[in-house]
């Protein structure tokens, strides 16, 4: 069976697994999805993430970060951008979180990368998903 959204995918598998205080989960691999946990692991949202490779299928497994009052790193996910309504942002209308206390992930032509670095290096592309 084919997958329409796989980015959407791995953000609902990660809200399962947060959802049930696992601290790891197991997502099919993909190089865009590489790059997104790099970039959850650069800004402290996951502990780290390995390539697995059993019979031939690639898999990612991140291990997820749970503070000491049992609460995750991550609160929230919300996917912006989807297969039926792509949502770009040129690079002066790229959105911020509010009282900037989580990231925005956009796919650019530089590569995927957070709203920050987007700013810095003066480009806009697709909004990939909200994350605090």
């Amino acid at each position: 069976m084919t997958m329409t959204d796989p980015i959407a995918d791995m953000l609902t598998r990660i809200r399962n697994k947060i959802n049930t205080f696992q601290k790891e989960v197991e997502i099919p691999f993909s190089k865009i999805k590489e790059k997104i946990a790099k970039i959850l692991k650069e800004q402290g949202y996951i502990k780290d993430y390995n390539l697995l490779s059993k019979n031939k299928h690639k898999s990612l497994r991140l291990q997820l970060i749970y503070l000491k009052n049992e609460k995750s790193r991550i609160s929230t996910l919300k996917r912006a951008s989807r297969p039926g309504l792509r949502f770009y942002a040129k690079r002066g209308k790229i959105p911020r979180i509010a009282a900037r206390k989580g990231i925005v992930i956009l796919s650019t032509s530089l590569g995927v990368m957070t709203d920050s670095e987007a700013r810095e290096k003066g480009v806009g592309g697709e909004v990939l998903c909200y994350i605090w």
